[in-house]
C-alpha cells in the first residue's frame, strides 16, 4: 500500500468491496483476491466490528488489521476500515489507506476531531437515525481539524417497515451534492440487509449519481459472523461490476481500476 489514495468525484465511480468483519486469513485473503479481481478499487473489511449484544463477534481487532495490511500488499487494493475509538485512529491508520466513521459513531465527536487531526479520507457514514443536517455538521467536525477528505455515505435510516433492514434514502444522494461538495458513496448491503436487494439498489444509486458503493462480499455467506444475509457472493459481485461499469458509462463515467490512484477529495 503506498501513501497514495484514491480519487472520488467528477466522472469517477469508486467501488469499495469486501466482508463485514475480518474473520480468518483464508477469509479475508480469498475476499480481496476475488474483488480485485471484479475490478473493486479498495478493500472494505471490519477489524473492530460496534456489535448492538455485547455477545456477538467484535472483531479481531488487532490481529484483524495486520491481516488486512496482509490482503493490501498480497493484491495491491488499499483498506478502507472502521475506527471505534479515538485512542485508535493511529494504530488502525497505520493499516489503512482510509478511515471509517460508522453509522454509530457519527456523533461521537471526540472520534470526528482526531480523524480530522490524521493524514486519512474519512468515509463518514450516516447515522440510522441522523438528518442530512445533521450528517453534514458531522462532517464539519472532521472538516474544522483541517482533514479536507471526507466522503459522505448513505447506508440507510430507520423506518417502520420490517420488509428491509433499513430505508436506503437514494434521495439524500442528490440533496448531499447539492448541499456540499464532498463526494458521496452508498452502502446497499447495510442499507437494505438483503442480498436480492443490493445489487438493484447499487445500480440505482449509481443512476442516483453516487460517486461510489460499498458492497460487502463474503466467499460462504451461510457461515459469516456477521451480516450474512446482505453479502454477495464473489461471483456475484463479478456480475454486479460488469452491469455498474455498463451503466457508469451509460451516464458519462467511469469506474476507477487499482492502480488509477491520486486523493480522495472532491474534485
Amino acid at each position: 500500500m503506498t501513501g497514495d489514495h484514491l480519487a472520488f468525484g467528477a466522472d469517477r465511480l469508486v467501488v469499495m468491496a469486501g466482508p463485514c468483519a475480518v474473520e480468518t486469513r483464508e477469509q479475508l485473503l480469498s475476499t480481496a483476491h476475488a474483488v480485485a479481481a471484479a475490478g473493486a478499487a479498495l478493500l472494505r473489511g471490519g477489524a473492530y466490528k460496534p456489535r448492538t449484544s455485547p455477545d456477538s463477534f467484535q472483531g479481531l481487532g488487532p490481529a484483524g488489521l495486520e491481516l488486512l495490511a496482509e490482503a493490501s500488499a498480497a493484491t495491491g487494493l488499499p483498506v478502507v476500515t472502521e475506527v471505534l475509538d479515538p485512542r485508535d485512529v493511529e494504530r488502525v491508520a497505520a493499516s489503512a489507506a482510509m478511515l471509517q466513521v460508522g453509522s454509530r459513531n457519527m456523533q461521537n465527536f471526540p472520534l470526528l476531531r482526531e480523524v480530522g487531526r490524521v493524514d486519512r479520507p474519512v468515509l463518514l457514514k450516516r447515522g440510522a437515525a441522523a438528518t442530512i443536517d445533521e450528517l453534514l455538521h458531522a462532517a464539519d467536525y472532521i472538516l474544522r481539524e483541517g482533514n479536507q477528505r471526507v466522503v459522505l455515505c448513505e447506508r440507510g435510516v430507520r423506518a417502520f417497515d420490517p420488509a428491509t433492514r433499513y430505508l436506503l434514502d437514494l434521495a439524500a444522494v442528490p440533496v448531499l451534492k447539492s448541499r456540499s461538495d464532498l463526494p458521496v458513496v452508498v452502502d446497499p448491503s447495510h442499507g437494505t440487509g438483503r442480498r436480492d436487494c443490493v445489487v438493484p439498489m447499487a445500480r440505482a444509486a449509481v443512476a442516483a449519481g453516487a460517486d461510489g458503493l460499498l458492497i460487502e462480499v463474503h466467499p460462504a455467506p451461510h457461515e459469516a459472523l456477521c451480516d450474512g444475509p446482505q453479502a454477495l457472493l464473489p461471483e456475484d459481485f463479478s456480475a454486479l461490476m460488469r452491469d455498474i461499469d455498463t451503466l457508469a458509462g451509460m451516464l458519462g463515467r467511469r469506474v476507477v481500476r487499482p492502480g488509477s490512484r491520486s486523493s480522495a477529495t472532491a474534485p
